[in-house]
């Protein structure tokens, strides 16, 4: 499938799905030093082609506002104790001065727990700290992420910023989800 670039929205945050954890997870924030958690979750998710990498964007992604991270950023945790999932609620414009809205940036979860029902879960407390802050939230994803997507959509998201490219990509994306 060709990688199409897409943007979502949801207008309002309320009314907020909510979805627990399966048994034998948690969620908590971000604390000093969760920078290589971040990193192996993301580049075990396939978003970076090695830790190196992803230590890198994280850096410039955030590095700059630790503190903030601290408030926003969330960790699935196994019953091990393990960060085996991660996305951060964050300022829609990635430098923090928007106030308006939040972005969902960065979700991942370890390929070896993907499909155990924690993306609905981690999803819906990324969406809550965002509505401590925001009043409307979007995210950026791709074509070859149909299944989020048709989380996201099920989440209140609608499709956003359409140009030429993007449509193509939503018309794929239709023909996939069909009438799910």
């Amino acid at each position: 499938m060709e990688r199409i670039k897409l943007k979502m929205i949801r207008q309002n945050l309320n009314q907020i799905p909510q979805y627990d954890l399966p048994e034998g997870f948690s969620i908590r924030k971000f604390e000093e030093g969760d920078e290589q958690n971040w990193a192996e979750i993301e580049t075990s998710a396939d978003e970076f082609s090695t830790v190196e990498n992803a230590l890198k964007r994280f850096d410039r992604e955030f590095g700059y506002d630790i503190e903030s991270m601290k408030n926003r950023c969330l960790f699935i945790m196994n019953n091990k104790g393990e960060a085996i999932g991660t996305t951060t609620a964050w300022y829609g414009d990635g430098e923090g001065t928007n106030q308006d809205i939040g972005r969902i940036h960065f979700v991942a979860i370890k390929q070896e727990y993907q499909g155990k029902k924690l993306s609905k879960p981690l999803l819906t407390e990324a969406l809550n700290v965002i509505a401590t802050f925001h009043d409307k939230v979007y995210l950026t994803t791709q074509t070859t992420s149909y299944k989020a997507i048709n989380m996201y959509l099920k989440y209140g998201f609608e499709p956003y910023d359409i140009n030429p490219e993007s449509q193509r990509g939503w018309d794929m994306i239709d023909e996939i989800l069909g009438d799910e």
